[in-house]
């Protein structure tokens, strides 16, 4: 395990999430059921799916290096450029992303049946995800799966808990297109880097 690995993932794929509808799920279900049980539901949803872009990252790494890096540096290009866009509408968009949750979540829940409704919810909004695709591309640009694992899915634990936690009030002081602004000058960088290190 490389720390540095841990914590690089870590921190691109929090700031990749954080204005991603998953913030926005998770703080609409806390006010539906009770937040232990969303996180705990919302956690166990991105457990799987972050197991499985890492596998599939894994994956990748049996391809020639170079292409690898390449598509990888391709992936956090896009990603910069896909935040980058979704920044100015992202405020406006934030009620309509809220109603949406709201509508999945009608009916109040406890205990098991709280923590499979987030599961679900999440498991179904989340496939394809920009965070799906960052994981696989650093699974294949620094072949750690274990590291990669670790911080791609405690970014993810970390962001549901604050949403779950703190949401209504990050969100009173922060907008979601800052936050998207953010994400997309890291992609950017690691765009830079990869491209910095293909070159090099």
């Amino acid at each position: 395990m490389d720390l540095t690995v841990v914590a690089l993932t870590f921190a691109a794929i929090f700031v990749v999430e954080l204005p991603d509808k998953t913030f926005i799920a998770a703080l609409v279900l806390s006010t539906r059921y009770r937040g232990l049980f969303v996180w705990i539901g919302v956690g166990l949803a991105f457990l799987v799916q972050t197991l499985i872009a890492v596998t599939v990252g894994k994956a990748v790494t049996f391809l020639p290096e170079n292409l690898v890096h390449a598509v990888a540096g391709v992936i956090f290009l896009i990603g910069a450029v896909v935040l980058f866009r979704e920044a100015p509408k992202a405020d406006a968009e934030e009620a309509g992303t809220e109603a949406e949750f709201e509508a999945k979540a009608t009916d109040p829940k406890t205990g098991l049946a709280a923590i499979g409704a987030s599961f679900l919810v999440l498991f179904a909004a989340e496939w394809g995800d920009l965070s799906q695709l960052l994981t696989i591309s650093l699974v294949g640009k620094y072949d750690d799966p274990l590291s990669v694992f670790l911080g791609a899915w405690g970014a993810l634990l970390a962001v549901s808990g604050l949403a779950v936690i703190a949401g209504r009030v990050l969100l009173r002081h922060v907008k979601l297109s800052v936050i998207h602004y953010i994400g997309g000058s890291v992609c950017l960088a690691l765009a830079a880097v990869t491209a910095y290190e293909l070159l090099a």
